[in-house]
């Protein structure tokens, strides 16, 4: 099975790098910068899972060396439109694309793209980041990816062998039968976490200690439980529950990366996850007050931002 991973920044590079160390025949599509600086130092993870520097195959143009298997995709929201022109030219009759993104916009917009049929949803949970010399820095005790049939269809070939090579490289995952709804319990959970912190400038156990801090956190919540309910997605009690507990836990540095890149002036991805909450809620009739006073804070950055004020 021939792997095609747009990028190899963390996760990407991480679970790309695992795979192509067990054997997996993994090949990255990579800028020109960071094609001669893997082509100089190879590929370099530093892990608590064990550290690695190796070569890999890179290529500029996606249609070199394609059609491939499986195409993954680990770029950020606001990058997708140049990602699916990217890899476009590796995409043949027979590909899978794998879009390990986050919130539910992007497979509706790679779907008009490669066709419905070619796109299976994908989920990464893997705390990485990379320095400034090039190196995938993984300090959390998890990584894992999972991917599956939108459908809840069995499994395609191309997905089976997938799993297996994802057991054999050590990154946690696999085949995952309820694929969609896990994206749409982690999108409430991320969507949540992004629209609190961003808009109070504090991580989740900051958020807590003001005093209607938990009761906000919990309604913006249940905004997004009931756009998940009204799409035929409801978590139900244990996945509400799951979510409460990890967005409540006292002293809690956990913060959303979006609160992070709005600290350093970089771009945000408002629109996918927390936006495309909101316009869900209006087609359904929810009403999302929280999420809206968020997103006008993110939007008010973004306008900043594109006038150099941010």
């Amino acid at each position: 099975m021939k792997i095609l991973i747009l990028g190899a920044g963390a996760i990407g590079g991480y679970v790309g790098g695992r795979l192509h160390q067990s054997g997996a025949d993994v090949t990255f599509l990579v800028r020109d910068k960071r094609n001669e600086a893997l082509k100089r130092d190879g590929l370099v993870i530093k892990s608590t899972k064990g550290d690695i520097t190796q070569m890999v195959k890179t290529i500029t143009k996606a249609g070199d060396g394609g059609p491939y298997d499986v195409v993954i995709l680990t770029c950020k929201a606001y990058d997708l439109d140049s990602a699916i022109d990217a890899v476009a030219p590796a995409v043949g009759a027979t590909t899978t694309v794998i879009p390990l993104l986050n919130g539910m916009r992007h497979i509706d917009l790679l779907a008009a793209k490669f066709g419905d049929a070619k796109v299976v949803g994908g989920l990464a949970r893997v705390g990485v980041a990379m320095n400034d010399k090039g190196e995938i820095l993984h300090t959390s005790p998890f990584a894992a990816i999972s991917f599956g049939e939108r459908d809840g269809k069995p499994a395609r070939p191309a997905l089976v062998e997938l799993d297996a090579a994802i057991k054999k490289s050590g990154v946690d995952g696999g085949l995952n039968a309820n694929i969609v709804q896990d994206l749409w319990d982690k999108w409430i959970m991320l969507c949540t976490l992004a629209a609190t912190c961003c808009l109070m400038r504090g991580a989740s156990g900051d958020i807590l200690e003001a005093d209607e801090g938990r009761a906000i956190v919990l309604e913006t919540v249940d905004e997004g439980c009931k756009v998940a309910a009204a799409a035929g997605h409801d978590p139900g009690e244990k996945g509400i529950t799951t979510i409460r507990s990890f967005l409540t836990v006292k002293g809690s540095k956990f913060a959303a990366s979006m609160l992070h890149d709005l600290e350093k002036g970089a771009m945000v991805e408002a629109d996918h996850i927390v936006g495309d909450m909101i316009a869900r809620a209006k087609k359904a009739g929810i009403a999302t007050p929280n999420l809206r006073m968020a997103y006008a804070h993110l939007q008010v950055y973004l306008a900043r931002r594109a006038a150099g004020r941010a």
